[in-house]
């Protein structure tokens, strides 16, 4: 059974984690998360579904963002503490709409044929640009050489 805050959200506390970690850990924006989720939830959502699901953490991540500059720091459970803003020198007014981020989406997409589960095989993985992995997120979120790297 889902929570009303997760229904109102349209995300689940499980999957805002994930986002979390991998815009602030891993620097990702909507392309490279994108990316990144295509091959970790590849299995079970279509390109499509996982467009869908970042184009709307993206869009309200953009919408709130403004909201965190000026909040009193509380206690967060995630090891990658969102509320430090004494360090954060990360622009917080964004284009909700992410015009270019969002095209380039919508052409990985495209390119993976969208509405198919993405990695039937492993083929396709090269379609992203990414390589073999040993478990975790892979080389494409941590933006380095170890492939060990990740969630």
């Amino acid at each position: 059974m889902k929570q009303l805050d997760e229904v109102d959200m349209g995300m689940t506390y499980e999957e805002l984690s994930i986002y979390g970690r991998l815009r602030k850990v891993f620097r990702c924006g909507p392309v490279s998360m994108f990316k990144n989720l295509c091959y970790k939830w590849g299995a079970t959502l279509s390109p499509t579904e996982v467009a869908d699901k970042v184009k709307h953490f993206f869009k309200y991540y953009s919408i709130n963002r403004h909201k965190m500059t000026v909040l009193t720091p509380s206690y967060h459970a995630e090891s990658y503490s969102p509320e430090d803003n004494r360090f954060d020198l990360r622009q917080f007014l964004y284009n909700s709409r992410w015009p270019y981020q969002f095209r380039k989406i919508d052409e990985l997409v495209q390119e993976l044929n969208g509405d198919e589960v993405a990695f039937k095989e492993s083929g396709n993985l090269e379609k992203l640009g990414g390589t073999a992995v040993v478990g975790g997120m892979g080389v494409v979120a941590a933006a380095g050489g170890n492939p060990k790297a990740g969630l």
